[in-house]
């Protein structure tokens, strides 16, 4: 029996520590190809957005090329569709997802989150007709009213858990979800702040907002799991880049002057 045990103590040593091993080597990979790899879905304003030219900007990009700088490699942008943006992590198109992700227990089952380096919550694009009325996401929440917001996201999750009685429709793009509210299809969106907040500002007099966010909503980079240098890696670069003000001059960049907005429209 003694033998026994030993043999599966060995089995199950050797099988975690293979399963190690082929995770853990994401570090490598990155100096070995010369280049770091990031999922996005782009469209998400101001974390990753395609620019006139077809470049990809913002602040998740920026951070992105700012780590890649450090680590002395390409960056190289993986633009992916949100719905297939786990599955390209874990198939290896992609070292990491950068990418406005709100770190959640259903993701966390599937990838490795590193420590939140922005905090959102969701608001509210409302049609203006709407202006004054409804003052809360509780105001929402009749059968009266439709509410739209983006596929696969923490906004869906939020109006499916919190506005349950309202009439729902998804969309695949929150830019798509956004002009439902302009047009009048829908009363109101419900999504991150900050696209909130921007979006709102690009369409005054189309939209009016609720921007005090109404969930707590932690932002993570995604990884593999199995692969705590990577973890460390990213905790660190972040706990420096806040420590030396880069990481301010980025979130300033994108988040208190709209200068770049030129660069989209």
């Amino acid at each position: 029996m003694k033998n026994k045990l030993i043999k599966l103590a060995s089995a199950t040593s050797f099988l975690a520590l293979s399963i190690g091993a082929a995770n853990a080597n994401t570090l490598d990979d990155i100096s070995e190809s010369g280049e770091l790899r990031a999922c996005f879905d782009a469209g998400y304003m101001p974390f990753e957005m395609k620019a006139k030219n077809g470049n990809y900007i913002g602040f998740d990009v920026d951070l992105g090329k700012l780590m890649a700088k450090q680590m002395g490699v390409k960056y190289v942008p993986v633009n992916t569709a949100w719905d297939g943006i786990i599955p390209a992590l874990l198939t290896n198109k992609c070292h990491v997802i950068m990418a406005g992700m709100t770190i959640t227990a259903k993701r966390n089952m599937r990838v490795n989150f590193a420590d939140p380096y922005i905090t959102v919550g969701q608001a509210i694009l409302l049609n203006p007709k709407h202006k004054g009325k409804i003052l809360s996401y509780k105001d929402l929440n009749s059968a009266d009213y439709i509410v739209a917001s983006k596929l696969g996201t923490s906004g869906e999750e939020s109006v499916k858990k919190m506005l349950r009685n309202a009439q729902y429709n998804a969309f695949e793009t929150e830019t798509d979800a956004a002009l439902e509210v302009v047009n009048g299809k829908a009363d109101a969106m419900v999504y991150d702040m900050p696209f909130i907040s921007i979006y709102a500002a690009q369409t005054k007099g189309k939209t009016s907002a609720i921007l005090e966010p109404f969930t707590y909503e932690p932002l993570g980079w995604a990884v593999r799991q199995g692969d705590p240098d990577m973890l460390n890696f990213l905790n660190n670069f972040l706990k420096q880049s806040k420590g030396d003000g880069s990481y301010q001059r980025i979130y300033d960049k994108w988040f208190n002057s709209d200068a770049w907005l030129s660069q989209i429209k």
